[in-house]
């Protein structure tokens, strides 16, 4: 039997109501001058809108939150770690996105320090060769400034927890 012709304790499952979730383990990387690595990124959707994130992404099969962080780290900046270090942050949350492959999400977050260094593309996939729009370098002052949207939303205190 198809999902939305489940039935619940409280009736009929219908597709609009599952819920597909999507685990994804982030990095709050900061430099020896205080500044965080961010990226702008395209929602997969067809609003077009962007946001500033952390480097991370989806955790594997059979991969732990930690695993996700170290690999998602060098794939997406060529950086290497053994270890990100305890999880400082969680979050779930409900996706918008329209054109988004699942419709909530859980995410860990890890705070690393590293030299500044320049992003290396290497292993991006075809999809972040498309959705990662630019990536820069943020002080604590331009992030408490910015009008500009960054996920998640209390990025700023996170970083600010780091630097203290």
């Amino acid at each position: 039997m198809s999902d939305s012709g489940r039935v619940s304790d409280s009736g009929p499952v219908s597709d609009s109501d599952r819920v597909i979730l999507r685990a994804t383990s982030r990095l709050v990387v900061i430099d020896e001058d205080d500044r965080v690595l961010l990226m702008l990124t395209k929602a997969p959707d067809t609003s077009g809108s962007a946001r500033w994130i952390t480097p991370g992404g989806g955790v594997d099969e059979g991969e732990t939150h930690a695993e996700a962080a170290i690999r998602e780290l060098h794939e997406e900046t060529g950086q290497t770690i053994a270890d990100p270090g305890p999880v400082v942050y969680t979050e779930d949350f409900a996706v918008p996105w329209d054109a988004a492959d699942h419709t909530h999400g859980h995410a860990e977050f890890y705070v690393v320090h590293l030299p500044h260094f320049d992003i290396v593309e290497d292993d991006w996939t075809d999809d972040e060769r498309v959705d990662i729009l630019e990536s820069r370098w943020w002080s604590l002052a331009e992030l408490e400034s910015t009008d500009e949207p960054l996920e998640p939303a209390v990025l700023v205190d996170l970083v600010r927890r780091a630097l203290a």
